[in-house]
């Protein structure tokens, strides 16, 4: 263009910023500034809707100056693009001081400030600004009630996210699909489906894409995966595409009954709509898979090699797998894979390994993926810190995991829940339980897991009284409903100590019927306490539950046994074989030179065998000879001299057999 005015200059800023290349925005405005053209309102207000989308705050307070310099800090339109801005950026301090000092305020202004404390989760600044709002005049718009509503998101906010919904009806901004979709959100994650589904069937002439994927979400929240899959279908029939969020949401909802009614639907549905190099998608689905058994570890696998582009999360969704399936030797090879591929290690990876690392207790590779940790800068981070206190644990080092805990901030429900499992699983109860009491006493939010690990600590102590008073005040002084674990600890408490009418009548008792789990607690109690009779009707309920499961039968198999009860045993013997179950057999490993050895009973696949045979025959011989010695001294007592003059000498005899062979 031969000539040149701030019109042009500021189209061509305006559209650089609306394209997302900030930098080159900047250049321009530069550009105009040395080329002697003022900067008007239009101009700050588009080079300042930049900075905040580049979240360059440091330059933002330059255009602040300039804008103070040139006179426009009364400009309504530069006043409303400077408060956007420092509140984008979080600075809502500096976005309430441009605020008040705006000579006019619209709708416009009041959202964004309002959206700015809102951004950094200040609710109560939040509610006040738009009371201010309606007193001043301004009416409500759908700017200031969606954002409003994203921090309406427990259940104690409940009646609060009514209250708004009224507001909503009361200013006819119930056809708006924004305020739609952020309402769904709230009442769901307020735990009202039913709201949010009347929600959702009152705007049918107003929905859109995110009003259907706001109701999928919800449906996901509160475990209705069969609702989700039919409202997929139905969006589609209605002639909404699905997005990416739709195909990463429905995919996501893993259920049995879906799994077996739909199967590798989806997955088929992505590959016909031509999604499947997309990362987001091939990450959910590779979680589907994981999900679902360890068979389709092996399709997940097949998705990650074919991913053209694999970010953190696809790595960390195989580690982690790999290490919830047990396949902790594959996990270890995966996270030198990671590091060689110079994928940066984040705290999940850290996680995932360090689980793997516990799993084999393989203490030197714990202790240096530790170092790691440490020099990564993560060692201090929640999940990583629980993930080596639980690791130094399962290695025996209960001080290595003490000296992990003391290491990280103590603000965190997570690290303390792990340090008392640590306690209570190394048989210290009390320490376990004064951890409890400090806890509490400098007031880290307790939750569930809290409680497992303290009734835990109770029940391997035999505090059965105190084990019983913290369940039984779960609900009333700290507001956490018992859960089918908690129930399994204290059947658990009981049958340690031998009082199986007790945890017979808490299962009786419970709101819900018992699992596998609390089953499997009550059958190992009668076992230890040798209550066939009990136990034949417990394992009775078990074998229709899980009739795979094989551990029941073998634990049958071997009271039946202990009490000469041939017949019985035989019967659930035949029926394992019927039933085609098997044994599972018992893996011990040893960790010598950072190298893991696995082997099993009777196990000869070892290439040094012969050698460990032979170390094993002379232990075993000489424990038989300290048996025999001590069945001797223990019957010296009853023998009269001339007895007890043979017997020496035939010890003695034995003696010097032992020591030739």
């Amino acid at each position: 263009m031969p000539q040149r005015d701030t019109v042009s200059w500021n189209t061509m800023i305006a559209g650089h910023v609306n394209y997302g290349n900030f930098e080159a925005a900047w250049e321009i405005l530069r550009e105009m500034k040395r080329c002697g053209f003022d900067f008007d309102g239009y101009t700050f207000g588009s080079i300042l809707k930049g900075v905040a989308c580049a979240y360059r705050c440091d330059l933002g307070e330059q255009v602040h100056s300039m804008v103070v310099k040139t006179g426009y800090a009364g400009n309504v339109y530069s006043g409303s693009a400077l408060l956007d801005m420092y509140a984008k950026c979080g600075r809502v301090e500096e976005a309430y001081v441009v605020f008040d000092s705006l000579p006019e305020r619209n709708s416009v202004s009041w959202n964004a400030l309002i959206a700015g404390f809102v951004q950094v989760g200040d609710r109560k600044t939040a509610f006040w600004l738009m009371n201010c709002m309606e007193q001043e005049g301004v009416k409500l718009d759908d700017g200031a009630i969606a954002p409003i509503l994203t921090l309406l998101d427990d259940a104690e906010f409940y009646k609060s996210t009514m209250q708004i919904h009224c507001k909503i009806l009361k200013h006819g901004l119930d056809c708006k699909s924004t305020v739609c979709n952020a309402t769904i959100t709230s009442y769901s994650e307020c735990g009202s489906i039913e709201d949010a589904e009347r929600v959702f069937d009152g705007a049918f002439g107003s929905r859109d894409l995110v009003t259907w994927n706001s109701m999928l979400a919800a449906y996901l929240i509160h475990k209705k995966e069969l609702l989700a899959c039919k409202l997929f279908i139905d969006m589609q029939m209605l002639g909404f595409e699905p997005d990416i969020y739709s195909y990463t949401s429905i995919i996501s909802a893993y259920s049995e009954e879906v799994h077996k009614n739909h199967g590798k639907s989806y997955h088929g549905l992505v590959i016909k709509r031509g999604l499947e190099k997309s990362e987001p998608i091939s990450n959910a689905l590779i979680a589907r898979y994981l999900k679902s058994n360890s068979n389709s570890m092996e399709e997940a696998l097949q998705i990650f090699k074919s991913m053209e582009s694999k970010d953190r999360v696809s790595w960390n969704s195989i580690l982690t797998g790999l290490s919830q399936m047990g396949l902790n030797e594959y996990a270890l090879k995966f996270f030198g894979h990671m590091r060689y591929a110079e994928v940066e290690i984040d705290h999940y990876a850290f996680s995932a390994v360090l689980r793997s690392c516990s799993d084999l207790a393989t203490l030197q590779l714990g202790q240096e993926i530790h170092a790691l940790a440490h020099k990564s800068g993560l060692e201090s981070n929640e999940f990583v810190a629980s993930s080596l206190i639980f690791m130094y644990t399962k290695c025996g080092v209960i001080e290595g995991a003490r000296k992990s805990f003391e290491q990280t901030p103590k603000d965190s429900s997570i690290t303390w829940n792990s340090i008392i499992f640590g306690y209570a699983q190394h048989g210290q109860g009390y320490v376990a339980l004064d951890l409890f009491f400090q806890m509490k006493k400098i007031k880290v939010k307790l939750d569930h897991i809290t409680f497992v690990a303290v009734l835990t600590a109770c029940s391997h102590m035999g505090l059965v009284e105190q084990g019983c008073k913290f369940l039984m005040s779960m609900e009333s002084d700290y507001g956490i409903t018992p859960r089918m674990e908690h129930y399994a600890c204290a059947v658990d408490l009981y049958g340690r100590a031998g009082r199986l009418d007790e945890a017979k009548a808490l299962i009786e008792a419970m709101p819900f019927k018992p699992d596998a789990m609390v089953l499997k607690t009550l059958l190992g109690a009668c076992r230890a306490c040798g209550n066939i009779e009990l136990a034949s009707q417990i394992a009775g309920y078990l074998l229709e539950l899980e009739p795979e499961e094989h551990c029941t039968y073998v634990l049958l198999s071997d009271m039946y046994g202990h009490l000469k009860r041939w017949d019985e045993k035989a019967s659930v013997k035949r029926l394992m074989r019927e039933r085609g179950v098997r044994k599972v057999p018992g893996w011990s490993w040893i960790e010598i030179k950072n190298e893991v050895f696995s082997f099993k009973a009777e196990d000869r696949s070892h290439s040094h065998c012969e050698e460990i045979y032979c170390v094993l025959g002379v232990l075993m011989e000489e424990i038989k000879r300290m048996d025999f010695d001590a069945n001797v001294k223990a019957l010296m007592h009853d023998l009269d001299p001339m007895d007890w003059y043979c017997d020496n000498a035939l010890l003695q005899n034995y003696d010097s057999v032992s020591l030739a062979a």
